[in-house]
């Protein structure tokens, strides 16, 4: 058996049953072997060992009461994995799905997303298994005071600083923010993610997604093309899908496809964005009223998708944007979608594709960028948000947006050369974890064994 698969063992024994971290890590470790075999210092340093075990593991119970008078009780997470490069950074899940392996999964991957920006921040996750669709204001606001009552001992400017994920905007920021300033007694850059009427910065709720089709942008310019004119899909309905929709149409892209937990819209003359934005934003509705006002798109529920597939991914287009969330992209949509000819998938959310998934891309050697360098110019900004925060100033839309431009072009590079240097110069799955592992590794041998 070889060193890996020791490693892998061991933390399958000793992490039962969490799935996706087991995912997340197998394609991180896995792809770490052409590293381990020309620097043995890593594996000497026990490095393995030690980066997939989190710093600190935090689990506590959230107790609120909803608007009937009735008693709530919901599991909330934190998971300060790594910080070896600065302080844990990582966003806050608010979903039903959210559980212990998720979350670990999830700040897995930051630490690397977090390398690869080159700032000063390390990873972390955290979350809870309340579901804030349904809920009013009040009990949302109940909630988040409630979740903060104990994670506020936990984070900090300089040791943890939270900011959104799925079910976790501006208005759960502002609530958990609030308690946590009239706990804490700090005025302090401890949440991204803020209102821009007290903290926030400008870009960051179109980070993540501009971020995306950046990077799409600079994979498809290494290879002489461009998205100017191309049919693109793009999954989910939430920040990361709307701004990645707003910056295909920057590029002269067609965007053709959101969708929720429900159902899709396919609009074969380019989805409305602000048509989408009303809906989501504002009316906080479903996809289902997208079809009101655009009678000649089609909205399709879940129940009609083929079986075991993800709709998105039948419709013919040159690139792919996964939006939503974990696993929503697996092997067959994959072959669906080279068969249609996509010649690029850039991925805005975490882990969309499954481990299959991601092999026939790499295979087939099309422009494919893992989340984890894809989706960083989210948090690229969120860093950004701290270090304005820190200055007492506000950055321009423009300044933000060039330097998130030039971000996502630095993690392409990076992850380029990276692959290249071990012989694999298209494989940027290869290449992103090498560069964020190694970025790392190296920082904790250099303060050492803590």
């Amino acid at each position: 058996m070889s060193y890996l698969e020791d490693v892998f063992n061991y933390l399958k024994r000793t992490s039962p049953a969490q799935t996706e971290f087991y995912q997340a890590a197998e394609e991180v470790l896995y792809s770490l072997q052409p590293l381990l075999d020309k620097y043995p210092k890593y594996r000497k340093h026990k490095i393995i060992e030690r980066i997939v075990e989190p710093e600190r593991q935090i689990m506590f119970r959230v107790n609120w009461i909803d608007d009937n008078g009735d008693i709530q009780v919901n599991k909330g997470f934190r998971i300060e994995f790594n910080s070896a490069l600065g302080p844990f950074k990582g966003g806050l899940r608010f979903h039903p799905s959210v559980n212990a392996g998720v979350i670990k999964f999830l700040g897995f991957e930051q630490i690397f997303k977090n390398a690869l920006t080159g700032l000063q921040i390390g990873g972390g996750k955290g979350g809870s298994d309340f579901n804030p669709k349904g809920r009013s204001d009040t009990e949302i606001m109940r909630f988040c005071q409630a979740f903060m009552s104990e994670l506020f001992r936990h984070i900090g400017a300089n040791t943890d600083v939270p900011a959104g994920d799925i079910g976790v905007g501006a208005r759960e920021i502002g609530y958990m923010f609030g308690m946590y300033k009239k706990l804490a007694n700090k005025y302090e850059g401890v949440f991204t993610g803020k209102s821009l009427k007290w903290g926030g910065s400008l870009a960051r709720t179109e980070a993540t997604g501009y971020g995306c089709v950046y990077f799409a942008k600079y994979m498809l310019a290494a290879r002489g093309e461009t998205l100017e004119g191309k049919r693109c899909v793009v999954s989910g309905s939430g920040n990361v899908a709307i701004y990645t929709i707003e910056k295909l149409y920057h590029l002269g892209a067609l965007p053709l496809t959101c969708s929720d937990s429900k159902g899709m819209i396919l609009d074969e003359d380019g989805i409305d964005l602000l048509l989408l934005k009303d809906i989501k934003e504002n009316q906080r509705a479903r996809l289902t009223e997208y079809v009101k006002y655009r009678p000649n798109a089609k909205y399709i529920p879940i129940e009609e998708y083929p079986e075991g597939r993800n709709n998105v991914w039948s419709i013919p287009c040159y690139a792919a944007f996964p939006s939503a969330t974990q696993n929503e992209l697996n092997l067959e949509d994959a072959k669906t979608l080279l068969a249609n000819g996509c010649k690029c998938v850039s991925e805005g959310a975490n882990m969309p594709s499954n481990a299959k998934a991601v092999d026939l891309f790499v295979e087939t050697k099309i422009a494919y960028g893992p989340g984890k360098a894809a989706n960083a110019g989210g948090v690229a900004t969120s860093q950004w948000e701290i270090a304005q925060n820190a200055s007492m100033l506000s950055w321009t839309f423009e300044e933000v947006d060039a330097k998130l431009d030039q971000i996502m072009k630095n993690i392409f590079d990076t992850a380029s050369s990276t692959a290249a240097e071990f012989g694999q110069p298209t494989n940027l799955v290869l290449g992103a974890n090498i560069a964020g592992f190694k970025k790392v590794a190296d920082a904790m041998i250099e303060q050492g064994l803590v």
